[in-house]
């Protein structure tokens, strides 16, 4: 993350891992999972329990939930709700993927929910319509109070969660509702912007980062916002990984190796996404990662090997349109994933980690990096035809 990491203290406060204890991550003290689970660890081989017999994978998956829930990097739902005349996800919905039922059924203590359009916006048009989205998801969280919160740093998650709801962050958005303005940028993410997608703008094509594209990257660090660089070329994300100075995220990127989606990473650039602290969030749809829940954990276990344990999480991508792995229909499949990983030796500590720890730290990091950056570098006035012609 260029010459930042020279200036990153390792502190709790950059999100520094704490491996022996996980709990640490989340925000939560063991005893919270003792109050519900009526134990103080998830039992399993070598947890110390003496003669207890041993849970089965699912029901040490939802006691490790409890302590440990899942930060979902996408939902589609802002646009699939723009279609309804009416709803509740409070008391449950039918018509889409993702309430509030299934919701805390699958232990989902934080969600982002994509700001992204259709194909064929661009100009006013995009930026009108990202900011209809913006305010539809202000106004359904407003209208649910005792199930979601709105939050823009990783204490206001936490916090969220600590209060039993589910922490809803807005992102990401697609480049075109910059309409390649800076100004644009400052004025979303005053609005709760927290993940911008680098793809789809004349400055972040096939041939990667234009002057301007660059300069949208260098913004994007002093403001806290992060870069999303799913979808985006190849060329694009190998030189956000090196511009960056803070980590950046793929909201939707599997492994290219397993499956040959246009989203997925090559191995190459998932060795480097680990060397810069960046995050996968590995989608849960059929097309990306295969029809069932063995196939999403060959994805884990793959991305995981090569970036690390530290750079993996998960992505729902629900109500986006996807086709998804058996088991993993709606947002309440979550334990049966993590089941499917302490199956296969994934240990709790690495498994705090991709359902919550990681996310976590990211956006510690990313607002760390906002305030170094705020103390040395001004709002860009740059604009695109002075930088790209």
């Amino acid at each position: 993350m260029a010459d930042l990491q020279d200036e990153l203290h390792t502190t709790a406060e950059v999100g520094e891992l704490d491996l022996d204890h996980p709990e640490r991550l989340s925000g939560f003290e063991p005893h919270a999972a003792e109050a519900e689970t009526g134990a103080g660890t998830v039992a399993g081989p070598g947890s110390g329990g003496g003669s207890e017999p041993a849970a089965d994978p699912l029901t040490r998956a939802r006691a490790l939930l409890v302590e440990h829930p899942v930060a979902d990097g996408y939902s589609g739902l802002p646009w699939a709700l723009r279609r309804l005349s009416w709803y509740d996800l409070e008391l449950g919905e039918s018509a889409v993927d993702t309430d509030v039922p299934r919701l805390r059924e699958g232990h989902v203590g934080a969600l982002f929910w994509a700001l992204h359009l259709p194909g064929g916006l661009v100009g006013e048009r995009a930026v009108g319509a990202t900011l209809e989205q913006l305010d539809l998801v202000k106004t359904v969280v407003a209208a649910h109070p005792e199930g979601l919160r709105m939050a823009h740093s990783a204490a206001q998650v936490t916090d969220a969660r600590n209060c039993g709801r589910v922490a809803v962050l807005l992102g990401p958005a697609g480049a075109a509702a910059l309409d390649d303005s800076l100004g644009i940028l400052r004025a979303l993410h005053a609005l709760g912007l927290r993940v911008l997608t680098l793809s789809g703008a004349s400055w972040a094509g096939e041939n990667g980062l234009t002057r301007f594209g660059e300069e949208v990257v260098r913004e994007l660090n002093r403001l806290g916002v992060l870069a999303d660089l799913s979808g985006a070329s190849d060329a694009t994300v190998r030189r956000a990984l090196t511009i960056s100075k803070a980590p950046v995220l793929c909201t939707r990127s599997a492994a290219r190796a397993l499956r040959p989606h246009p989203a997925n990473l090559p191995d190459d650039v998932l060795v480097e996404l680990g060397a810069t602290q960046g995050l996968c969030l590995v989608p849960l749809t059929a097309e990306q990662t295969g029809p069932t829940v063995r196939d999403v954990a060959d994805h884990l276990d793959h991305v995981r090997e090569l970036a690390g344990p530290g750079c993996v999480g998960l992505s729902g991508t629900y109500d986006s349109g996807a086709a998804h792995p058996q088991d993993l229909s709606d947002a309440s499949g979550y334990p049966r994933l993590v089941a499917e990983l302490l199956g296969r030796g994934w240990s709790e500590a690495d498994l705090a980690l991709l359902t919550w720890g990681n996310v976590q730290r990211v956006l510690r990091t990313a607002d760390f990096t906002s305030r170094a950056a705020r103390q040395r570098r001004e709002p860009s006035t740059a604009r695109i035809a002075d930088l790209d012609g």
